[in-house]
């Protein structure tokens, strides 16, 4: 069967078309779907029953199955969804007021290996396919449709990485982004990446959407420990290529820094950060680093992070720092993926740079 949340609305017409069904009825099914949030054919009311049987038959609207949902105390959500091969991934569902914003992944666990990150220690599964990566959307859209709510943002920012996986994660964001489907503008779509400097400016030219670079370090000494994809491109490289993606009148992108305890949060990393921040006019939010049993990793104290955060502000450099949410269900920022029984890595270095 084929894979209807893998089809931009205007695909799917023209698949319909071709097939000598009126493009019209794309729109009906569409709206189902996406509107209503009805995945039935039989349930769609306004169509054919010849031609609900048939589609029935033809097309399939589930690409992942709801294991669960988990909540945590400030009120964030973390999907478990199992794809129809059997493997498991994570999204999180994060409320802030009439902001709901998903935090969407792209691949099956993740290959980059980054030294505080849960997700790393799973390797990577495979790509997902652009249903997949729709579906995650969709799950929670029908999650908050039975509360009177909606969907307003997206992150790329859950297991993998999405510039690995840059042809469906495009195809994704094109179904989210369509009138006809999620109709999310583009501004409130964010892909993250670790650096994979050569799919940048891709990205950019195939999507208008908000850029956020997974830094964590000033320094490429440090850099290549935290996150290893720093030997194939440097920082100097990651910010050529950063000056290439086409931002949006008045966007920048931004810097996402984890802050680990006597790693990379003293003074001397965030003067280094406020200078590559000043480079490449980006904003910044710190992290602060997000525990789980497969690290030996810890969070700074409170003093040291708002020290970090004032160095920051001192020399000018636009800069926020970032509330943990859902931590207690490993749903936070590197967490996804964690083990309640897994054991610290063995192989997480001792902080050495301070």
């Amino acid at each position: 069967m084929k894979a209807l949340l893998a089809h931009t609305p205007d695909e799917l017409r023209a698949a319909f078309a071709s097939a000598g069904t009126p493009g019209f009825r794309a729109a009906q099914v569409a709206q189902w779907l996406y509107g209503r949030k009805v995945r039935d054919f039989a349930a769609m009311a306004n169509l054919p029953a010849a031609l609900r049987a048939r589609l029935g038959a033809e097309w399939r609207t589930h690409s992942l199955e709801r294991v669960a949902v988990h909540g945590a105390a400030d009120g964030t959500r973390k999907l478990v969804l199992a794809t129809r091969d059997g493997a498991r991934i994570e999204s999180v569902l994060i409320p802030e007021g009439k902001r709901q914003t998903l935090c969407i992944s792209s691949q099956v666990g993740c290959s980059l290996d980054c030294a505080f990150c849960a997700t790393g220690l799973l390797g990577l599964g495979r790509n997902l396919s652009a249903d997949e990566i729709v579906d995650q959307a969709l799950h929670a859209a029908e999650l908050l449709h039975d509360q009177g709510q909606s969907l307003t943002h997206v992150v790329f920012m859950g297991m993998g990485e999405p510039l690995l996986n840059l042809k469906q994660v495009v195809q994704g964001i094109r179904i989210l982004t369509h009138p006809d489907a999620f109709g999310l503008a583009p501004r409130r779509i964010t892909v993250s990446t670790a650096g994979v400097a050569p799919k940048i400016a891709e990205l950019g030219m195939a999507v208008p959407v908000r850029l956020a670079i997974s830094l964590h370090a000033a320094r490429d000494e440090l850099r290549d420990v935290l996150v290893p994809l720093n030997k194939r491109f440097p920082i100097a490289t990651l910010l050529d290529a950063c000056a290439r993606f086409p931002l949006p009148k008045r966007e920048r992108l931004s810097f996402e820094y984890t802050l680990i305890d006597g790693v990379n949060d003293s003074p001397r990393d965030a003067r280094a950060l406020a200078e590559l921040a000043r480079k490449a006019n980006a904003k910044v939010n710190l992290i602060p680093l997000n525990e789980h049993p497969g690290t030996s990793y810890r969070r700074p104290s409170e003093a040291r992070m708002d020290a970090f955060l004032g160095v920051l502000a001192g020399e000018r450099v636009t800069a926020t720092l970032r509330r943990s949410r859902g931590d207690d269900i490993f749903a936070a920022c590197g967490q996804l993926g964690a083990r309640a029984d897994a054991q610290p890595s063995a192989a997480s270095p001792e902080p050495a740079y301070r």
